[in-house]
């Protein structure tokens, strides 16, 4: 009988190497969703570069509507998104100068993945 299965009090025992390897294992299954996405994500910061299956969503308030065409046009020419939506008439409220301000902006949204 060899050291490790001589240890377990218990006949027909697993070796404790069994248990560790099983238990690397699982753990190994049960983490790598949230692995593979925090590595994509430090490639993608890292390199500079889009890294396929990551998501992005952009969403961009622009004074008037030929603004918003202008900037939607430009992002899909270079094929840096997907699709743009352009939805009229946005209300905001932000500080400016200590002060509270309110506009009327194009909310331009992009998506890409």
């Amino acid at each position: 009988m060899d050291r490790l299965g001589s240890r377990c009090p218990l006949p027909g025992c697993p070796r404790p190497s069994v248990l560790l390897c099983l238990l690397i294992l699982t753990a190994s299954f049960l983490t790598y969703p949230m692995l593979r996405t925090l590595s994509q994500q430090l490639l993608s910061v890292v390199t500079g570069s889009y890294v396929s299956g990551t998501y992005s969503i952009v969403f961009v308030n622009c004074p008037n509507e030929q603004i918003a065409r202008d900037i939607a046009r430009a992002i899909l020419d270079k094929k840096l998104t997907a699709s743009v939506n352009i939805l009229p008439k946005a209300s905001s409220l932000y500080y400016w100068n200590g002060e509270i301000e309110e506009a009327t902006e194009i909310l331009l949204v992009g998506a890409s993945f």
